[in-house]
């Protein structure tokens, strides 16, 4: 099993994920991933983007898990009316693999994603991402930043 993170945003980064249900939408997000047989570790995030955790099996490509967690989660949204008007993610999304001896730093980089963001933007924290895993990027093809 291989442990991913994956990092989506809001569409236009705004900060539409509400705290009144941002445990609901975290929990739903964990849902979609258990029902692709696929094991949420832990779901987390901030009004403009999520993280989730996963112990992904090999029969299931990422692209196909971030395209149905970010859909579903999409309808669950725009169905329950949780925001005004019509919600969706940006389009794209960064996946992060991890050795079974990192389980536990990630997890509880996730779990204080709030204290993390206290001292880092959403873009600094995704660059710093790149950097670690050694990733070239164009910027061109990074989410749309708030500056």
């Amino acid at each position: 099993m291989h442990r991913i993170q994956i990092v989506f945003a809001v569409k236009g980064r705004q900060n539409l994920i509400g705290k009144q249900w941002k445990d609901e939408l975290h929990k739903y997000i964990a849902g979609i991933i258990k029902g692709k047989e696929q094991k949420p570790i832990i779901v987390n995030g901030m009004p403009d983007h999520i993280h989730a955790f996963i112990g992904l099996r090999p029969s299931m490509a990422i692209s196909d898990l971030a395209r149905d967690v970010k859909n579903n989660s999409t309808n669950f949204i725009n169905d329950h009316k949780l925001v005004k008007g019509k919600f969706s993610w940006q389009e794209g999304y960064g996946a992060f693999s991890y050795s079974h001896l990192q389980i536990e730093n990630v997890y509880n980089y996730i779990l204080n994603q709030e204290e993390h963001h206290q001292k880092k933007t959403f873009k600094e924290e995704y660059l710093d991402f790149l950097k670690q895993f050694e990733i070239k990027y164009n910027e061109k093809y990074l989410f749309e930043w708030l500056d």
